[in-house]
């Protein structure tokens, strides 16, 4: 039973019986339509989805950019064994580009690059150019 209370505002206008009612009672009244709970969870779940997506395709490229990272220090770290392993016939410095040549199944650093031989021939096969980097780990020079 609806009390008399019920039936008013809070600034005492009179707001009647069916006001309360879970239905339209007249022509002018919104359209209340019940909620579809099963699309509001098919809707959450779907942008629940879209947006782990999301996150998961770019730490995939995070990670994908850490190990072409790990590959570049492995592939330096290979080069760096065979370049102490060589003849060094000077103590590099940091920052220097160097050249390493193969000379009779070894290898040699030298300060001279191919073309800076001039009209003599160069010591042996030229490998790659190389530059000292702070940590003592050799890069190879484009």
């Amino acid at each position: 039973m609806v009390t008399e209370k019920e039936l008013y505002n809070e600034d005492g206008s009179y707001i009647g019986p069916n006001s309360l009612s879970p239905i339209p009672l007249s022509i002018g009244a919104p359209v209340i339509r019940p909620e579809d709970k099963n699309k509001i969870k098919a809707n959450a779940v779907e942008a629940m989805h879209h947006y782990a997506n999301q996150e998961i395709g770019m730490l995939k490229k995070q990670a994908d950019l850490i190990m072409q990272q790990v590959r570049e220090i492995e592939q330096r770290l290979l080069v760096s064994e065979k370049i102490y392993q060589s003849d060094m016939r000077f103590t590099p410095v940091v920052g220097q580009v160097y050249h390493v040549y193969e000379i009779d199944d070894h290898y040699k650093l030298s300060l001279i690059g191919p073309q800076e031989w001039g009209r003599s021939k160069p010591i042996g096969n030229h490998l790659a150019s190389v530059k000292l980097l702070g940590d003592h780990s050799w890069d190879l020079v484009k």
